[in-house]
């Protein structure tokens, strides 16, 4: 099960994403990542988080730990931006911690262009994110981190940020198990995922009781919340049936259409140019801060 810890100091709040996690420390004398259940997206992004995070764990790939946070609003309380504030009092009792990585980078395009990622490692990765329906894994939006960056180990990838998967459990009358997913612009398309080794791999290990498992993690005031089933038990038998039935329809929604680095430049390039065709004269002369190449962006270090 999840471990619990109490937040016991507020250091800051991250503004990388929409839902604005907060740094904390805690009794077990850990830094966590802390997303709140009183966010714009919702419990449903913490429970997506708990399952495709606690899955890829069980699955081998690398994934910071989890654990239920305790957080009372008034150790924030020299908070300055009463946005934040009013998040952080909607947010009192059980909230979602990560693990937080020291020293870790983005795996921007700059980073992947020199950091080597096995076909096969490639491979799972992508073959869990569809099988998650993670649509937020993009060449421009990662969700990977490089970790460590100094030390004895090598730097490897680690995933992060799942609040976005499991689309389907936004629509759940409207859900085909065997739906396929737009992943060509997948963050190691351009690596050649091995995703039908992948497949062999991993789809066998993805059972019901592995599900099950993963699904007891999920805190019951969680599920609670969703209107679709009268019990948690009920929400989380659905989690389950779902995820079986969509690993058993691998063959139907199996990516392996992936555009190359020299592709994925020109169509970036096509998009800019079009972009400065549609702009008025005057604006012309004015940078295109969205389409600027990747080496001149201002990459900063997104932590969850």
């Amino acid at each position: 099960m999840l471990r619990n810890v109490t937040a016991t100091r507020y250091v800051a709040p991250l503004r990388s994403g929409g839902s604005v996690p907060g740094v904390v420390e805690a009794d077990d004398l850990g830094t966590y990542v802390v997303k709140f259940t009183g966010s714009a997206q919702g419990r449903k992004a913490l429970v997506a988080e708990v399952i495709v995070g606690e899955l890829a764990r069980a699955l081998g790939l690398r994934f910071p730990e989890l654990v239920l946070v305790h957080f009372d609003p008034g150790i924030a309380g020299h908070e300055e931006h009463q946005e934040v504030r009013d998040l952080h009092a909607s947010s009192a009792g059980v909230n979602l911690g990560m693990d937080y990585l020291p020293g870790a980078r983005d795996f921007t395009p700059e980073v992947a262009k020199t950091f080597p990622v096995d076909p096969l490692e490639a491979g799972r990765i992508v073959w869990l994110d569809a099988l998650t329906v993670n649509v937020d894994r993009t060449v421009h939006s990662s969700n990977l981190m490089v970790w460590p960056t100094l030390g004895v180990a090598p730097p490897r990838l680690w995933l992060i940020d799942h609040g976005a998967a499991l689309v389907f459990h936004h629509r759940w009358d409207t859900s085909a198990p065997e739906k396929a997913y737009d992943f060509r612009h997948h963050a190691l398309g351009h690596y050649g995922p091995d995703v039908r080794a992948a497949d062999a791999e991993l789809a066998p290990r993805v059972t019901e009781d592995l599900l099950r498992e993963v699904l007891a993690e999920v805190p019951d005031a969680w599920l609670a919340h969703d209107t679709d089933f009268a019990t948690p038990v009920a929400a989380r038998d659905a989690y389950v049936e779902y995820l079986l039935a969509r690993v058993r329809a691998s063959g139907d929604w199996l990516p392996t259409d992936f555009p190359s680095r020299e592709e994925i430049a020109a169509e970036q390039a096509l998009r800019a140019a079009r972009t400065q065709q549609g702009r008025p004269k005057w604006l012309k002369q004015v940078p295109d801060l969205h389409g600027k190449p990747a080496a001149e962006q201002d990459w900063s270090v997104h932590l969850g």
